[in-house]
């Protein structure tokens, strides 16, 4: 410990700009996927403000589960189908994938395509199902 004290200030300049950089990295990368909600706030901005729920999970995990009144948007074809949105655009758009990794990038994407007010599911479907809340079946 005294080693790294001493490198720190013999090295003060470098680790300044570790630091910077390292913020920097945090900050982008959390900025990059959009803003994240919990459960909670997912289930308050559907409830009050009519909050829209796009799935981007498969047909096959979507039909095993999905929140009511989602609409299943699958990933990779986001981009063709982002104007089914159209009607929803001054609404809260939360995107939803199975475990919260994939749905920054439909953030991006729909974000491209001008939907300004789109968030994430932090966690996806298995942050919902470990809150307990309810997933229709077809």
């Amino acid at each position: 410990m005294e080693r790294l004290f001493e490198f720190v200030v013999n090295h003060y300049i470098l680790v300044s700009i570790f630091v910077a950089l390292l913020l920097a990295l945090f900050f982008v990368e959390s900025r990059r996927g959009g803003k994240k909600v919990s459960a909670q706030q997912a289930v308050n901005l559907i409830n009050r403000d009519e909050a829209v729920v796009v799935d981007i999970r498969d047909r096959k995990e979507f039909n095993e589960g999905r929140i009511t009144g989602s609409i299943h948007i699958p990933l990779n074809a986001i981009k063709d189908r982002a104007g089914e949105l159209k009607k929803h655009q001054a609404k809260t758009v939360i995107v939803v994938d199975k475990m919260g990794q994939h749905a920054a990038m439909a953030v991006k994407q729909l974000n491209a395509e001008g939907y300004d007010n789109v968030v994430r599911l932090s966690g996806g479907i298995g942050d919902w199902k470990a809150s307990n809340l309810p997933l229709v079946k077809k």
